[in-house]
């Protein structure tokens, strides 16, 4: 069974149909929130940025919320490789301790934890982030406005309501509530990377990341509303509480490239305006030819918030994803997983205190999704247009 299929958008079909796809097409690589079902990504991660990559030279910017963000933020550090292995060990073999009758760990007990593996993992090595020669790293993190503008018992789950339903009307209006807020690698002038997006389509606001803004920046990237606690008060960022960069952006539905006004809008309403194509993709940094999104994810669909999740409208694929390439997992081989699905954070649940056989689970799915790898470069040495969907 075939384990791999491929989407692209128009422009990146056009694309691949003419010259299939090279490691110096690729402009941008986004990464998506979602918990454990990104360590299915693992071996293609590994391949992409231990091997692939490395065939080109130019510039790419990797662009990442919650898992998605720690992902990144692994690929920029020296060997790539040996540091995904540890991140899909350290990930796997999480465990927390949970209160006395009580089937999930408390939101402090899970930041402190989270904390200090996150300072295990990159202490002493952020300079490897921030100052790598080609990728640019954007985390994206979710900061709260007025009521969830800090954390509180009472008024962050009232919060959280007013933002789902807003977000509901209209995922602009979710902004009333909460705003994306990007932390950038610096750039060499001072300030920040440019971002690879677009940002009329939401509220947004950027930072430049520093040795003293990496940790907690990366932390509220992953800090899930309700399962961690926010991050407070991020150096050299707005005062307030920063959450989950998935809030806004679960799947990194993002304006890449070039896309007219009516295209923005039709991301923050999730309507596709008929006829409205507009001239989209990256240009390269000398100003030659198009580059393209190169999207590794655990689903072919790219879903713009986490509140978006019961919004099938908002599933649809719009103008500005016209120059993506998706590579995702076929469902019908995710049910051939252990529990015929790929790790979730239902897991923790599901099995208790025994995190032994959890992690089994989770290796389990990790070591089969080798294939996906296999599958790829195989399409990359014969491309077949026949094996790329529309997305």
């Amino acid at each position: 069974m075939k384990a791999l299929r491929l989407h692209a958008g128009p422009r990146a079909r056009q694309h691949l149909a003419r010259q299939g796809l090279q490691p110096a097409d690729v402009g941008v690589i986004p990464a998506a929130a979602g918990g454990p079902k990104g360590l299915i990504l693992g071996p293609l991660d590994r391949f992409l940025f231990g091997e692939w990559l490395l065939q080109s030279r130019q510039p790419v910017d990797l662009v990442g919320a919650s898992i998605g963000a720690w992902r990144m933020a692994t690929a920029c550090l020296d060997d790539p490789v040996a540091a995904f292995e540890r991140l899909e060990h350290d990930y796997i073999h999480q465990d927390y301790d949970l209160p006395p009758g009580k089937t999930r760990p408390t939101a402090a007990h899970v930041s402190e934890r989270f904390g200090q593996n996150l300072q295990a993992f990159y202490g002493g090595r952020i300079g490897e982030v921030l100052h790598h020669p080609r990728y640019r790293l954007h985390i994206v993190t979710s900061r709260g406005r007025h009521v969830l503008a800090r954390e509180h018992r009472v008024a962050t789950p009232l919060g959280y309501l007013g933002a789902f339903v807003s977000n509901t009307v209209h995922r602009k209006a979710l902004g009333a509530w909460l705003e994306r807020v990007v932390f950038s690698s610096p750039a060499a002038g001072g300030g920040c990377a440019a971002l690879p997006f677009g940002t009329h389509d939401y509220r947004t606001r950027q930072v430049a990341l520093s040795e003293e803004n990496f940790m907690p920046a990366l932390q509220a990237s992953c800090s899930i509303p309700f399962v961690l606690q926010a991050v407070h008060n991020i150096p050299g960022a707005p005062r307030g509480a920063y959450w989950d960069g998935g809030i806004t952006d679960y799947h990194m539905h993002l304006a890449y490239g070039a896309v007219s006004q009516n295209a923005m809008e039709s991301i923050a309403s999730g309507a596709l305006p008929a006829g409205d194509r507009g001239p989209n993709g990256l240009k390269s940094a000398d100003g030659g030819g198009a580059r393209l999104v190169l999207y590794p994810h655990f689903q072919h669909r790219v879903v713009p918030g986490w509140l978006d999740k019961g919004l099938k409208w908002r599933h649809r694929a719009t103008p500005a994803l016209d120059a993506m390439v998706v590579l995702s997992p076929n469902p019908d081989w995710v049910r051939t997983l252990p529990n015929a699905k790929l790790p979730d954070r239902n897991d923790f649940t599901h099995y208790g205190t025994d995190s032994a056989a959890r992690a089994k689970a989770w290796q389990a799915a990790t070591r089969a999704s080798q294939q996906l790898v296999d599958e790829w470069q195989a399409w990359l040495e014969r491309p077949d247009m026949a094996a790329v969907h529309p997305l």
